[in-house]
């Protein structure tokens, strides 16, 4: 038996320690068992702090989300985990890796006060970053260290004059009145018997500085700036100390850092040794305790990954200029900082700006509005130094370095900044275009995950825009493991949900001017997003979670429809960012924002009737099935004419009829079909949709039919189009079609990005339809392969890692002949329908290659549906000997 257990792992988590949960899931992917009987069962062995090394057995194939078979985790407890598969006949894999997982801390476990540097400070500007110190004593009969830290503000630990470890920004930002997350660091390795010293470097991050536009607000969450410090030390006889912390505080050389405004650092402050026993603290000051229950946050643990530095750029070009300037071009636009080093005197100031795109020979930093983005250092004259910013973060792929010294060689790099998420999907073509397209959408993704999902990395803004995960989530859960992410995200819109009543256009929510009213397609992530980690990871408790959420924004839009379905008043979104809008008014669509609204409620509305099913509550389930149903007959009263055409007329209209299933019959859907192909082609095959329309056109073409045009539609290349910007060498999607203007001009509109991921929500129709890879069940447990050739393509593929393991599906035309290639994990089934045949075939774990006749692809009005369904004599299975009817 070669079958090996492998990638155990807890929770969405790569690392589980310091965990919220006492009855915490694994996962595990069976690998090598490819043909024959599966696992019958699985063992656990789990060795506790709190008992004995116990096997125990789960029956059953089951190997994702597995519910936890031991008593509950105590808090501070510390767990290692092994995984093995058994089989018939006695025959078992080997044991897996060890995996550990250490609760955190419960709340009552917290016994220590916040200590601030700065209970409070002026609002004038980006204010400085504090340094804090505590030296301690450790016996030599400790057996294991634990800090636990919860953060106002943003901060770096260091023990011993070592870094704890590599996340940056932490805690991160979440809504800080609900929830703060706690961190626990391991010291075991760090500490040394005798004294020791803690040292913390402490900023204003999202908790006290600048966010949000409009001129920003200061303070959203607090005056102060703090750190919750809980050391304990647990020793050889089992007994736990906590250790008392004597912390003093100074500023830093830090002078000034925001978010948004960048860093400055004058190394000459700089007290050498400050974070090492032996340091002379005496002229600094004791911080100032605030009690820890004036705070109302939950103190939790991780959800999902931190951010950490996770790439590092060299220039593709480096042009001196005029007057001691360097301008430097990284070849890709990032989230993230950079790190230089240099010699230079005392004193000797550098500074540093940054910018996404060039426009007439200069940086063009109007976009970034009152985002400065700006960072300076100045150098103490102590040899080479090394410097890069801590506590800010810059959305770029150029950076202009005034003072740079003479003569030296440029030592710069960029270094990429965002959640540590494991990549889990791929996708290629034939088509070069095609391909950086999708690496693009792959690199505004990690720019804008940056601990939660947000619009843009680089102007005074960067906010968890709800309408524009909503569309992307399907991409998202494809291309990284981002549950995690999502799910923290989530819960801030849940909580702030329950404060105010409604979700807003974006969570965290920031009172800075922009309606707070609920809005169609935006307050909807309340619903899709969850329901979309559902079908991508089969995570039921996410669903059982956030449906109170779900169930409550179905609620208040049906309250505000009068109970009728059809939601015709009040303020909306539309379809944001319609090409046809002026660049100033980017929400005057073509389509009526309220036949938006109204297809929105029926679709969620469905989406949480089908929650409610997969959780098992049949009686919620009817109710919003009765509510779908309401709002259905509402848009098709208002918005649809006896013989099919769909009020508004428009390209995103008809996508969400379609896509939404709004329409009474086939023969509705087919007008309705044909309507939307001949709109498209009048359109001259360029884009006609905003936020709304673009995740679904392409799928409305294919569902009725229009597969050439789709195609067309998918692989225009002059403006307004998705493949525009490539030809124009983006290398992020941009937020409005025109960002840069053909002749290189940047768009005068003052909401123009270069790095926003909603308008490339169109590569999950990449994954699903072009390669043909996607969930026939939730999690990938079966899988369904129905790729589309069409467009010129000779080939395309796609790789997916699923909670099973890696499925990867592609085809090729080889002369008149289509090859088609699966390869599927153990447990899992394939469904495959193969290009120019309506039969499914099914199969199981290995790999198959299939071969029909090329067909070039052709627009069939009479195409009913996207997802055929078939009865159980259409369809085929694969034997040892091939396909079977």
């Amino acid at each position: 038996m070669t079958a090996t257990v492998a990638a155990v792992r807890v929770e969405h988590l790569e690392r589980a320690i310091g965990i919220s949960e006492a009855e915490p899931r694994l996962s595990w992917i069976l690998r090598g068992a490819r043909r024959g009987p599966g696992a019958i069962a699985y063992e656990l062995e789990i060795a506790r702090d709190s008992d004995a090394t116990r096997v125990m057995r789960i029956e059953g194939p089951d190997s994702v989300l597995v519910r936890w078979p031991a008593a509950p985790l105590q808090s501070r407890e510390r767990a290692t985990v092994r995984v093995r598969a058994l089989f018939g006949d006695d025959a078992h894999s080997s044991w897996s890796e060890p995996t550990h997982v250490e609760r955190g801390l419960d709340a009552a476990d917290w016994a220590v006060d916040f200590v601030s540097p700065s209970p409070s400070a002026p609002r004038s500007g980006p204010r400085p970053a504090h340094l804090l110190r505590a030296q301690f004593d450790v016996p030599a009969t400790v057996r294991r260290a634990r800090l636990y830290v919860a953060a106002h503000g943003v901060y770096d630990l260091e023990v011993n004059g070592a870094p704890a470890e590599d996340a940056v920004l932490q805690p991160g930002w979440t809504s800080f009145r609900h929830r703060l997350r706690a961190q626990t660091f391991e010291l075991d390795d760090l500490l040394d018997a005798g004294s020791n010293v803690l040292g913390i470097w402490l900023a204003d991050g999202w908790y006290r500085g600048r966010l949000g536009f409009n001129g920003g607000l200061w303070d959203v969450y607090g005056d102060d700036v703090a750190v919750m410090v809980q050391l304990e030390l647990l020793h050889g006889d089992g007994s736990l100390e906590r250790v008392p912390l004597d912390w003093r505080t100074s500023e830093s050389a830090i002078t000034a850092t925001g978010l948004y405004e960048g860093e400055s650092y004058d190394a000459r402050r700089h007290p050498l040794g400050w974070n090492q026993v032996g340091f002379d603290d005496s002229s600094w000051v004791p911080t100032t305790n605030l009690a820890r229950d004036a705070f109302s946050a939950t103190i939790e643990g991780p959800a999902g990954p931190p951010v950490r530095v996770v790439e590092d750029l060299a220039p593709v070009a480096v042009e001196r200029r005029l007057h001691r300037r360097v301008r430097l071009d990284f070849g890709q636009n990032i989230s993230g900082r950079v790190s230089l080093r240099a010699t230079a005197t005392r004193g000797h100031q550098l500074t540093v700006r940054h910018a996404e795109v060039i426009e007439n020979d200069e940086l063009c930093v109007r976009p970034l509005r009152t985002a400065s983005s700006i960072d300076r250092y100045t150098f103490s004259g102590d040899g080479p130094e090394t410097w890069e910013p801590r506590f800010t973060l810059h959305g770029f792929r150029y950076v202009e370095i005034d003072g740079w010294p003479d003569g030296q060689e440029v030592d710069v790099v960029a270094r990429v900044i965002h959640s540590d998420m494991r990549r889990a999907g791929w996708f290629s073509s034939s088509s070069a275009l095609l391909d950086q397209f999708h690496e693009n959408v792959v690199w505004s993704m990690r720019d804008n995950f940056v601990d939660l999902p947000t619009d843009c990395p680089q102007r005074d803004e960067r906010l968890g825009w709800t309408g524009d995960i909503q569309a992307f989530a399907p991409a998202a859960t494809f291309l990284y493991e981002s549950t995690g992410v999502l799910r923290s995200w989530l819960r801030d819109l849940a909580a702030e949900q329950q404060e105010f009543g409604s979700v807003r256009n974006f969570h965290p929510w920031l009172e800075c001017g922009f309606p707070a009213d609920p809005a169609a397609g935006w307050g909807d992530a309340a619903v899709l997003v969850p329901w979309t980690i559902y079908e991508r990871t089969g995570d039921l408790a996410v669903l059982d979670e956030q449906l109170p959420s779900m169930t409550a924004w179905v609620d208040q839009v049906d309250e505000l429809t009068g109970r009728t379905g059809l939601w015709a008043d009040g303020f909306q979104l539309g379809d944001w960012l319609d090409p046809q809008a002026p660049p100033e008014r980017p929400g005057d669509s073509a389509t009526d924002p309220y036949l938006v609204a109204t297809a929105y409620h029926a679709h969620t509305a469905s989406i949480t009737a089908r929650a409610c099913e997969a959780l098992g509550r049949p009686a919620l389930a009817q109710k919003y099935g009765a509510v779908a149903d309401r709002a259905r007959h509402a848009f098709q009263a208002e918005y649809v004419t006896s013989s099919g055409r769909v009020v508004s007329d428009t390209v995103t209209a008809l996508s969400l009829a379609i896509c939404f299933d709004l329409l009474p019959t086939d023969a509705h859907r087919g007008v309705a079909g044909r309507r939307l192909a001949e709109l498209v082609r009048d359109g001259d095959h360029l884009i006609r949709t905003g936020f709304i329309g673009t995740p679904l056109v392409c799928d409305a073409l294919v569902a009725t039919g229009s597969v050439d045009t789709a195609y067309h539609l998918l692989l225009q290349t002059r403006c307004p189009s998705w493949l525009f910007p490539v030809t124009m060498g983006a290398t992020t999607v941009w937020e409005r079609w025109d960002s840069m203007l053909p002749d290189g001009s940047v768009n005068p509109g003052e909401m123009t990005s270069f790095n926003h991921y909603a308008l490339g929500a169109v590569v999950d129709f990449l994954h699903r339809i072009v390669a043909g890879l996607a969930p026939a069940a939730p999690g990938y447990e079966r899988v369904r392969i129905a790729p589309r050739p069409g467009g010129g393509l000779t080939h395309a593929s796609a790789a997916h890692l699923s909670p099973y393991g890696m499925i990867r599906t592609g085809w090729r035309r080889d002369g008149a002949t289509v090859v088609v290639e699966v390869d599927v994990p153990f447990g899992v089934e394939a469904e495959v329908e193969l290009p120019g045949d309506d039969r499914t075939v099914r199969v199981g774990g290995g790999s198959h290659t299939f071969q029909v006749p090329y067909r070039a692809a052709a627009d069939d009005p009479t195409m009913p549906r996207l997802w055929n369904i078939h009865s159980p004599e259409d369809r085929l299975e694969m034997s040892e000997e091939g396909v079977t009817a």
